[in-house]
């Protein structure tokens, strides 16, 4: 009696093992291959001109030192197509929110996209912002930008900006 009251008890051990393994409430998810791709592009930020590529939408609030409450519009050229806006954010120092999307037009990732949203405070010689979502080869897109500011014309706001990317896809 003893050796089927062991067998049973080790019987219902082990069905309670087997029927709750992966029971951790996330068996309804797996893995896919990721993908991390590194790439740089050139942002040209053209303010003067007869075909500036960036407007200003919205001038700052008056006596202001940083751009605070300026709203830019863009459609720079890169390596790919930046599109988006920038606006001063900060009353005393010259940061930026940034939303902005880049377009590829050539190449593997032809009509692909990221988006990068966040905080910009152009005058740190590197800057990091995260790439919120994307489209194309870049869907589900996830990672960070470093944008170096390469060249700045101090009397026309003309800039040009390295972008390094980082970003995780599926």
């Amino acid at each position: 009696m003893a050796k089927l009251i062991f067998f049973l008890a080790v019987q219902i051990i082990f069905l309670a093992a087997v029927s709750s393994a992966g029971d951790d409430g996330e068996d309804f998810a797996r893995t896919i291959d990721t993908k991390l791709t590194h790439f740089k592009v050139y942002w040209h930020d053209i303010l003067s001109g007869p075909k500036p590529s960036s407007i200003r939408i919205k001038p700052p609030v008056t006596n202001s030192t940083s751009y605070f409450g300026g709203v830019t519009m863009f459609d720079n050229a890169l390596t790919a197509t930046g599109q988006g806006f920038y606006s001063g954010a900060a009353q005393k120092e010259f940061s930026f929110l940034v939303g902005m999307n880049f377009a590829f037009k050539t190449g593997k990732y032809n009509g692909s996209t990221i988006t990068i949203l966040g905080r910009n405070p152009v005058l740190s010689k590197v800057r990091e912002m995260p790439i919120v979502g994307g489209s194309g080869l870049f869907r589900f897109a996830r990672g960070y930008v470093e944008a170096r500011t390469k060249l700045l014309n101090l009397k026309n706001g003309d800039a040009i900006v390295e972008y390094s990317c980082y970003v995780l896809h599926y």
